[in-house]
């Protein structure tokens, strides 16, 4: 393991993608939950969905149907299918092997005593059912999800817990994630599957692997 920088208050983690291997999960499903509108909607949408990573889900869902399918969804409505793409899936993120480095980091920070959270898009109860299931609970201070935006999740740790923004470590996949990272003046290190597409801007620390060494 290497050693943890000793400046960090906290780490702040995305969680598909950074900590679970479940990004093709996501896809996947939004792609069943698109098929009654056939091929071409379901292409958009798996962009929209790979374009806005960290977007939170229930916005997602309802601009895809509005723009992409035509059809303006009633609360009730949004609510069943948010839950359709929960049944989607939950089992598979569950299942899901981790990216590597994750656990070693999360390990790392245990034994430092140095918190970490989930800032997630995924609804808050599903995020925190699937790090449980996962036993990844005992790693975590605190594991919050949609339907706060990412940047408010990161304003009210900062808050709440008394953290300097440039003592803390946000780890994403997600423009989103370095979005609500610069809003927040967190550090930031962006997770890039080997072979991937490199989305962040020029001089933004990126690694294929999970590290608190950014």
């Amino acid at each position: 393991m290497q050693p943890i920088p000793p400046s960090w208050q906290a780490v702040l983690f995305d969680f598909d993608g950074v900590i679970a291997d479940s990004t093709q999960v996501k896809v996947r499903a939004f792609a069943t939950l698109f098929a009654p509108y056939g091929a071409a909607v379901q292409e958009a949408v798996v962009r929209y969905h790979l374009d806005n990573g960290g977007m939170p889900r229930h916005e997602k869902i309802r601009h895809c149907f509005a723009a992409l399918a035509g059809h303006f969804l009633t609360e009730t409505e949004l609510d069943q299918a948010g839950r359709r793409f929960s049944a989607l899936v939950l089992e598979e993120v569950v299942a899901a092997p981790l990216i590597a480095g994750a656990l070693d980091a999360l390990k790392q920070l245990k034994q430092a005593g140095i918190p970490a959270f989930v800032v997630s898009g995924t609804p808050g109860d599903e995020m925190r059912l699937i790090v449980a299931r996962k036993g990844l609970a005992p790693y975590f201070a605190e594991v919050h999800g949609s339907p706060l935006a990412k940047p408010a999740i990161v304003a009210d740790i900062l808050a709440r817990h008394g953290f300097s923004p440039d003592r803390c470590l946000f780890i994403g996949d997600a423009m989103a994630d370095y979005r609500a990272a610069a809003a927040g003046g967190l550090h930031f290190l962006g997770i890039v599957p080997a072979g991937g597409n490199q989305i962040f801007p020029a001089g933004v620390p990126v690694s294929s692997r999970v590290t608190l060494d950014r």
